[in-house]
């Protein structure tokens, strides 16, 4: 009971950093990295376990649910390149490199656990970067890459992780034997993806009750990472190839008073997913540190700075090179985008090689070491240090390069936005009855506040926006103090009360403009 009462105290801890970062504009990462580091400083706390077959289905998958959901299969294909420069060759240059690095610190470690220790330090986490990045609106290509390579990279690095674990356990790796393996499971992961995600689609869509449905989506997702790592296929691969059939299937499918509440308990599960990985991953380093002679120590944490500098170096270096090359081409033969978007300047460059920030794939990964894997005790405190190091350095210091460097694009999104409100608008009015009435003419009215006006702070409706966000929320805010008045005096029952309270809520979360300026609170 004591262990539970610790735990409760100390998720309660990281919801006050996590708030105390937003209030400070800081990445809500840094500071929950910061208070897993703390942690490791506190006697007496507890080690609670998980088992290691089961971190990465716990941690992962629902992140990989929740990225590839909301994942631009347009601005994957439309930056395809780099993506693929990122998501291969960062990363198994990366990989490689904190493999050198560490068996030649370490010269007893062996090779494939170096190599796992390279890729669970390799995949960098775009929401500390997206996080620092939203709020300045940076150039839409830049989120697009960073996104994708968060998504994209996990499969990669993971894909090499389980290769190399795979080869601690069996004692031994012959390329021979494991391409064939290696292969089919790529393939048949890209197939049973899709297929999945189109049949948990179907399922879905028969469930009406609210949390049946947010309870069996979450079924699926362990569902399929088990299924797939049970048949011998990625459950990472897998997992992402649902996840993106999901997001381009369920929209047309899903209805609305299901998908507001699913969107805010995903985005609870994952926030509260990464506070659970850094209190897990910090109290398990003072274990560690407390075992340890001091002369091994210092050696640990010698080698955990290598790493960090070295994860850090190889992703500069090698983005740049590849920044200096796109921008040779683009001028010798052009630039020509599908559509409008930043061309590659030494700015982008230094951006997205910066924006490098470790998280919770690499925490999970590490935790899901199993107990009498080699040096696991090393790679875990090196693990956590390079997701502390990056977040403290990179972090905390990319919003004033994005702000030195002024990078703008002329904001592509909200002209897409524009000109996407205006055809919604004419098909909107294209339904409607020819013949005028009063309710039809209230209906264009509403149609035309809530789908006609452009979300922006400066744009040519901001002062029609902020009369009528501030009379809207002064009307709701009087009908919600008469209804507490009368549930209070007695005039209304719990059961009515709790009715109309809903509606009003509705009214308020389904309000363009009220939602809009919430955005930007946040």
């Amino acid at each position: 009971m004591h262990e539970l009462e610790h735990i409760l105290a100390l998720f309660v801890a990281a919801v006050l950093l996590a708030a105390a970062a937003r209030r400070v504009g800081a990445p809500y990462p840094v500071f929950l990295a910061i208070g897993g580091a703390l942690l490791a400083l506190v006697p007496g706390a507890p080690s609670p376990a998980f088992p290691p077959e089961l971190v990465l289905a716990l941690f992962v998958a629902p992140i990989l649910v929740d990225a590839g959901y909301d994942a631009s299969l347009r601005d994957l294909r439309d930056n395809w390149v780099p993506l693929a420069s990122l998501v291969i060759f960062a990363v198994g240059f990366t990989t490689a490199a904190v493999a050198v690095v560490a068996h030649a610190m370490v010269p007893g470690l062996p090779w494939a656990a170096a190599i796992a220790l390279g890729a669970i330090v390799a995949p960098p986490d775009a929401v500390a970067a997206t996080a620092v990045l939203r709020p300045l609106h940076p150039p839409q290509r830049l989120l697009g890459i960073l996104e994708g390579e968060s998504l994209l990279n996990d499969a990669s690095a993971l894909l090499i992780y389980r290769l190399a674990v795979g080869a601690v356990t069996a004692g031994s790796f012959s390329l021979q034997t494991v391409a064939p393996t290696f292969l089919l499971a790529v393939l048949g992961s890209l197939v049973a993806g899709p297929v999945l995600g189109l049949l948990v689609q179907r399922t879905l869509e028969k469930v009406q009750h609210i949390p049946t449905a947010i309870i069996l989506q979450f079924v699926g997702t362990f569902s399929v990472w088990l299924l797939a790592e049970n048949i011998g296929l990625s459950g990472v691969l897998t997992t992402v190839c649902f996840a993106m059939t999901l997001g381009r299937t369920a929209p047309g499918r899903t209805p609305a008073r299901i998908r507001v509440p699913t969107n805010a308990v995903w985005a609870t599960v994952v926030f509260a997913l990464n506070i659970f990985a850094f209190i897990f991953i910090g109290l398990q380093i003072r274990p560690i540190l407390v075992e340890l002679a001091p002369v091994q120590r210092a050696q640990y944490l010698l080698v955990a700075a290598a790493v960090l500098a070295t994860v850090i170096l190889v992703r500069v270096a090698w983005h740049m090179c590849f920044n200096a090359a796109t921008r040779w081409r683009d001028r010798r033969y052009g630039f020509h985008p599908p559509r409008p978007m930043l061309q590659a300047t030494v700015g982008s460059g230094l951006v997205i090689s910066w924006a490098g920030m470790r998280g919770i794939v690499t925490l999970a990964a590490a935790l899901a070491l199993p107990a009498d894997f080699p040096a696991r005790a090393l790679i875990v405190l090196t693990a956590f240090s390079v997701v502390l190091g990056t977040l403290l350095i990179q972090g905390l210091t990319l919003k004033p390069l994005l702000r030195a460097l002024d990078l703008h694009d002329g904001d592509p999104v909200a002209r897409e936005e524009h000109k996407a409100r205006q055809r919604l608008l004419e098909a909107a009015y294209a339904q409607l009855p020819a013949q005028a009435s009063p309710a039809i003419t209230l209906v264009r009215k509403d149609l035309k506040v809530r789908l006609g006006q452009v979300q922006r702070g400066d744009g040519p409706h901001a002062s029609f926006g902020a009369e009528y966000d501030s009379a809207y929320r002064a009307a709701l805010g009087a009908a919600r103090q008469v209804l507490l008045a009368m549930r209070d005096s007695g005039d209304i029952g719990d059961d009515a009360f709790h009715t109309l309270e809903n509606d009003l809520d509705w009214m308020e979360v389904s309000d363009p403009l009220r939602a809009a300026n919430a955005d930007a609170v946040e």
